[in-house]
């Protein structure tokens, strides 16, 4: 048995690896479901697209007027709907109120005419744009978001004990997190982390995306009363593109991998509410709309701007119901759907921060603790081979020795890694290679350490 007495000894021999030292599996990737769903089938008719004709139009108007002699096929691919019965009845609409005018009659079928708006049109336009600016693929109806959410819920993943293993597999973790992660992945609800800083809650976190399966349908734009909700954005999302089964799915949405959205310090309520620009009349979802069908950290829990009470009496009804109440500047209140897995992470004690009301609502509860030795020494050798740095037994004992069990220092998972990233540095300064000797470890230490 390995001790923390038995590494001050001399010729210590160090205890054995917990895991292989060959470089780690990745995690498991998350694969695509092998058939689109009948709710996310491409439209037919215009009845299938939830939306009137007159809206189809408005948006074919500013698409044909900010893209002056464009194409009826090119308007149909911005629409992201098919022009046979659907967007051929919005142009065909338009020709006949003398909104526009075909300016090409040259082409081989009508997906290849050009349309330009005529001064008619121009009155029109101007209408439009005094509801809203949107010009780009239809929306989709709150009533079908939140139909397609409901049929993508996280709550229908099941994981095994070997699914948890394999997603977490580069990380060194003591058995019972990863099996309160597997858990908590099941129950589909809200999960706290707590503990120490630097001991991988964030990555864990991150890590458990893989777990929740599958992939996403994220609309590009809801319509709500004629409003317009922007959610789909690069930022938060991540389009797959080559999806097995996945032909002839409706391209109002875009299939992603399940979003991972990660806050910290930076979160106000603002951003938990709709943001409207009465500029371009056009709303951006909130993040916890965004992160719908994924993850939503709060990094940092309770050093926000905001304070934490206020932040969980916002989301105290969504955790429960599932539901988030959303208002319109109109003054509206819109009922959507509130699916993720909602992570809290903070180095802070949880009694300090939450009262029993919340973390009764809050089902799954981690304490992720400063690793043990085993643990401590098995991150130090799989650093040292991500950073091509030669292990070496004798320096790490003497890194126990001198810098841990001596002073009394409590390990942290994060410590070998930044450790070593100051050795290299070090040693590409120097120009030299880097070896785990005592006196690289000895400086690496006091300007990574700081005794208060």
């Amino acid at each position: 048995m390995i001790t923390r007495d038995s590494v001050r000894r001399p010729g210590i021999r160090m205890p054995e690896p917990i895991a292989p030292t060959a470089k780690p599996t990745p995690p498991v990737e998350a694969k695509p479901v092998s058939a689109v769903p009948p709710i996310a089938r491409a439209p037919g008719s215009v009845e299938e697209t939830g939306l009137p004709t007159s809206l189809i139009a408005d948006l074919a108007l500013k698409i044909i007027y900010f893209n002056d002699h464009i194409t009826a096929g090119a308007i149909s691919d911005q629409l992201c709907l098919r022009y046979g019965n659907i967007v051929e009845g919005a142009l065909t609409l338009l020709r006949r109120e003398h909104l526009i005018e075909a300016t090409a009659t040259n082409a081989y079928s009508e997906l290849g005419y050009e349309y330009t708006v005529t001064d008619k049109g121009l009155v029109r336009l101007n209408q439009s744009l005094e509801r809203t600016t949107y010009a780009g693929p239809a929306p989709v109806t709150l009533e079908h978001y939140t139909a397609v959410v409901k049929q993508q819920a996280i709550g229908g993943s099941r994981v095994s004990p070997e699914d948890v293993r394999r997603a977490m597999a580069d990380l060194v973790l003591e058995q019972d997190v990863v099996d309160s992660i597997g858990r908590a992945v099941n129950t589909g609800r809200s999960l706290f982390l707590f503990g120490p800083p630097g001991n991988g809650k964030t990555v864990l976190a991150e890590h458990t995306i893989p777990l929740l399966g599958g992939h996403v349908l994220i609309p590009h734009a809801i319509t709500v009363d004629g409003q317009i909700i922007k959610v789909f954005d690069l930022h938060n999302h991540e389009p797959i593109t080559d999806a097995e089964g996945w032909s002839d799915y409706d391209r109002r949405f875009v299939l992603c991998r399940r979003p991972a959205l990660i806050v910290g310090g930076e979160l106000t309520l603002d951003v938990l509410d709709l943001v409207y620009d009465s500029g371009s009349k056009i709303y951006q979802a909130p993040l916890q709309v965004k992160a719908n069908g994924g993850m939503f950290l709060i990094d940092d829990f309770g050093r926000q701007l905001v304070q934490p009470r206020q932040l969980l009496n916002r989301w105290i009804v969504p955790l429960e119901k599932r539901l988030d109440y959303l208002t319109l500047h109109t003054g509206k209140k819109i009922e959507i759907p509130f699916d993720q897995l909602i992570v809290f992470s903070t180095n802070l004690a949880p009694k300090d921060l939450v009262d029993e009301a919340f973390l009764r609502r809050v089902q799954n509860k981690i304490h992720v603790g400063d690793p043990s030795l085993e643990a401590f020494c098995e991150i130090f050798r799989r650093q040292c081979d991500s950073l091509n740095v030669p292990f070496d037994q004798n320096g790490l004992a003497h890194l126990l020795r001198k810098h841990y069990l001596g002073p009394g220092r409590q390990f942290r998972s994060c410590h070998p890694r930044d450790l070593l990233r100051t050795m290299v540095g070090m040693s590409r300064y120097d120009g030299s290679p880097p070896v785990l000797t005592p006196d690289l470890i000895d400086r690496a230490c006091s300007t990574y350490f700081v005794d208060f």
